[in-house]
């Protein structure tokens, strides 16, 4: 049998389990691994970034749009410090996701060599919100095992991102073994006798309330999801930053329950007598703070279906909790027997007005209407659009105002990263392009372009196109809003002093626009359809505008009313 050296062989084993994109930033480390990449350049592209976050990104991306782990590699110390965001993005989401790190040579060791550091530690289950596994390949005859366990671990149960050490001399040496066959998720199906329960629990509800959401969900599952609600005749409403759950046009469609949830919305949650959490963790923003469904035991009766046992009952006490990946989940669902007439069907169709009415937007000031903006884009963006946004204000227009056809349509339309990371929208959207050639939509601020804006240069040099529209407002518009709720007139490093947006895209190889007013935002979208290559739509948008309901004067004085100083 003919010897190979450990790098080539890993790249074997991400050809195995059908990877066709890595992520990352070159090291010396790897150095055998980027030998690899060349000899199987025809099957699989590795993607250069810039730096390791927008690289960790990428990968997560990957994650969300495949369902099968992203793939990332990185250098030692630095490297894999700057791709921790992603990492922690891939937890906190739920997303598949295997970071690679190249790492000390092994006589090097425990030495506090060049850029070591201990990545168990750093990344390890123990941090509560990193990886799911960290392991070191010391054996390169045992890489086949530990990528193909990499994998499994990354999608069974709660998907998630696996951490793989590869010391430098491991990866030079010769090795004689195969890569293993491809691995694919393991389906939990629910079990019968609680299917059974959560169909009495429905008979005796009057309003009931589905949240749908969380990773593992597919074109088959949503489908399958949408049978289940329309046999039971069930509002839907999608978890924070999972909008593409169910078909947003859907009569039953309830809205998103996440930041700036609907007010309407929030009292239906509140006043629901029967909560269907179907995929969702169940976080800090999909529940209010923990307010719209009390921890550790709601008001309302709570049915919680997940796929990791771990995650059932360890903050909220369900009155039913079942474990079951959502494919199965979702099957088992359809299959459940309605009866001929349902006492909530007045109550599902108020639920759904109540989202129709929330379409509606207030009146705010200066010449740019952000809703007509989003209603452009309804128009001309294609139904599988992709759409990418980073953290802050700025992404509220789209989840309020945007609707997604989404997974039951047979694309995942939406990347947003639940975890709240600030610079994810960019190289998120060059990812899902150079994946899918889909049209991508991006929206960020100007303080989250900042973030990754360089990945750029990656998009142009590797054929990538995004179209990114840059909201502005010359500050930190998320922590400007909350410095006036608490500390009004305060304002202390939320300011920013921007570079010319529209001169750096083109410097970067995009084209680059800049506009001031509402009428001026459907030409420009039309010519960055148009366009073979990126675009980005910078728009001046009045400091006023800071939410989609209302202005920061109107913050500030709600609060100097409320401390009694106005």
């Amino acid at each position: 049998m003919t010897e190979k050296i450990a790098g080539h062989l890993l790249v074997e084993c991400l050809l195995a389990q059908g990877v066709t994109h890595a992520f990352g930033v070159p090291g010396e480390s790897y150095l055998s691994v980027l030998d690899g990449f060349h000899l199987y350049r025809n099957q699989l592209t590795f993607v250069t970034c810039r730096q390791e976050g927008g690289a960790a990104f990428m990968a997560e991306a990957q994650g969300k749009l495949s369902g099968r782990p992203g793939i990332c590699f990185v250098t030692r110390g630095p490297g894999a410090t700057n791709a921790s965001i992603g990492v922690h993005t891939a937890f906190q989401d739920s997303t598949p996701m295997i970071l690679f790190i190249g790492d000390v040579a092994s006589d090097a060791r425990d030495r506090e060599a060049f850029q070591e550091m201990d990545y168990t530690h750093f990344f390890g289950p123990s941090t509560k919100g990193m990886a799911k596994r960290v392991e070191r390949v010391d054996d390169p005859e045992r890489l086949p095992e530990y990528v193909a366990r990499a994998f499994a671990t990354a999608m069974n149960g709660r998907p998630g991102p696996v951490v793989l050490v590869l010391p430098e001399d491991m990866l030079t040496r010769p090795v004689k073994a195969q890569a293993l066959g491809r691995v694919e998720p393991v389906q939990a199906w629910s079990d019968p006798g609680a299917l059974r329960i959560l169909r009495d629990m429905l008979l005796v509800s009057r309003q009931p309330l589905v949240i749908a959401g969380g990773g593992g969900w597919t074109t088959q599952s949503a489908q399958a999801l949408q049978r289940f609600a329309e046999n039971w005749q069930l509002p839907v409403t999608n978890a924070f930053r999972f909008q593409d759950t169910f078909d947003n046009h859907h009569p039953l469609y309830a809205g998103d329950v996440g930041i700036g949830i609907g007010p309407a919305l929030a009292a239906r949650v509140r006043d629901a007598d029967l909560i269907l959490a179907i995929g969702p963790r169940l976080g800090e923003m999909t529940t209010g703070g923990y307010t719209l469904l009390q921890a550790p035991k709601t008001r309302q009766k709570l049915v919680h279906i997940h796929a990791s046992a771990e995650e059932l009952n360890r903050v909220y006490q369900a009155d039913l909790a079942i474990q079951a990946t959502m494919n199965a989940a979702a099957r088992s669902l359809e299959v459940l027997t309605a009866p001929n007439e349902l006492p909530w069907i007045a109550w599902s169709q108020a639920v759904h007005a109540d989202y129709i009415a929330n379409l509606q937007p207030q009146t705010l000031p200066g010449t740019v209407d952000m809703p007509a903006i989003v209603a452009v884009l309804q128009k001309h963006l294609p139904k599988d659009a992709v759409l990418t946004n980073g953290a802050g204000n700025f992404a509220s227009w789209m989840h309020r105002f945007y609707r997604h056809h989404g997974l039951v349509k047979g694309y995942k339309t939406q990347l947003a990263p639940t975890v709240g990371a600030m610079g994810y929208g960019v190289p998120a959207g060059i990812a899902a392009n150079l994946l899918t050639g889909r049209v991508v939509f991006t929206i960020a601020g100007d303080g989250d372009f900042m973030m990754n804006g360089q990945e750029l240069a990656t998009a142009v040099q590797h054929g990538g196109k995004s179209i990114i529209v840059l909201l502005n407002n010359g500050m930190y518009g998320t922590i400007r809003m909350h410095q006036e709720r608490e500390y009004p007139h305060h304002v202390t490093g939320s300011q920013l002093k921007n570079p010319n947006f529209v001169a750096l895209a083109r410097a970067y190889g995009y084209a680059g626009v800049r506009i001031t007013r509402t009428i001026e935002f459907e030409p420009a979208l039309l010519t960055a359809l148009a366009k073979p290559h990126g675009s980005l739509i910078e728009i001046m948008l009045d400091p006023e505008v800071i939410t989609t309901r209302g202005t920061l004067s109107d913050i500030t004085q709600s609060a100097l009313n409320r401390l009694g100083t106005a």
